[in-house]
């Protein structure tokens, strides 16, 4: 048994960040074709579209901003007509506006709209620009990155945990509209990932953190995108509205 994306297309936004480019060489070693999003980092881009090519694999680079409903528009236009108007199979909404976190009282107002519009509108924009076409093929793959802290609702956290709540409803509501259509809706949840950045600061480990999680480490970027790579393939036909927590344990959905 293995994950294969032989045949489909990957549309991966913020694919150049840290978890966004583990994610795009792991689709594309997994057999997909790759729509590369960037915003500002066209040189990532770039490299990133050489080493999905030298896999083998078709690769486009889109560039847009995801909180504007043009900008998706228009990069689903230069995607399809680039692949020759295959349409997008899968669809992973990994873009996130940065920010610094304080405490609410602190908080700029314009950090929670920007949250807003970077979890929640982007997603509504991507689903209004990529589910018709997923519908008319009969399936599709419809992934968010959330996070643990949308669970955790620590203090310094509110703008983000607010953006990624208000993305939970966004999706659940989304695959309950869409699954008679073969189209799965699902989010991966990360925990304090160690990514390229940690591992060229040296900063892998953090026992204040780790001490919380029952597996008593952090996670990788790889094993965000494994997830991801899963719930984007046929094994995981039979999975939607899900939110799927990459925590080592740190955060535990009830039932």
């Amino acid at each position: 048994m293995q994950i294969e994306l032989t045949g489909r297309v990957a549309l991966i936004t913020g694919a150049t960040g840290n978890l966004g480019r583990v994610m795009v060489r792991t689709l594309a070693s997994c057999g997909a074709d790759i729509v590369i999003h960037y915003n500002s980092n066209a040189a990532m881009a770039e490299e990133l579209r050489q080493e999905v090519g030298a896999m083998g694999r078709r690769a486009v680079i889109v560039q847009g901003d995801v909180t504007k409903q043009a900008d998706i528009t228009r990069m689903k236009e230069e995607a399809e007509s680039a692949l020759g108007s295959v349409g997008i199979d899968i669809v992973v909404a990994n873009a996130v506006i940065q920010y610094n976190w304080t405490s609410v009282l602190e908080q700029a107002p314009e950090d929670y709209a920007g949250q807003f519009e970077s979890c929640v509108m982007q997603s509504v924009y991507l689903a209004k620009a990529f589910v018709p076409g997923m519908m008319a093929k009969g399936g599709g793959r419809f992934i968010g990155i959330n996070t643990e802290c949308a669970m955790q609702s620590f203090a310094g956290q509110s703008a983000y945990a607010a953006g990624k709540r208000g993305m939970d409803g966004v999706y659940r509501v989304l695959a309950r509209e869409v699954g008679a259509h073969g189209i799965t809706v699902n989010q991966v949840a990360p925990g304090w990932t160690i990514s390229d950045l940690d591992r060229a600061a040296g900063k892998q480990g953090d026992e204040t953190y780790t001490a919380s999680v029952p597996l008593r480490r952090r996670g990788t970027d790889q094993e965000i995108a494994n997830v991801v790579a899963f719930l984007t393939s046929d094994l995981a036909s039979f999975i939607t509205g899900a939110y799927v927590p990459v925590s080592g344990g740190n955060v535990m959905p009830a039932i």
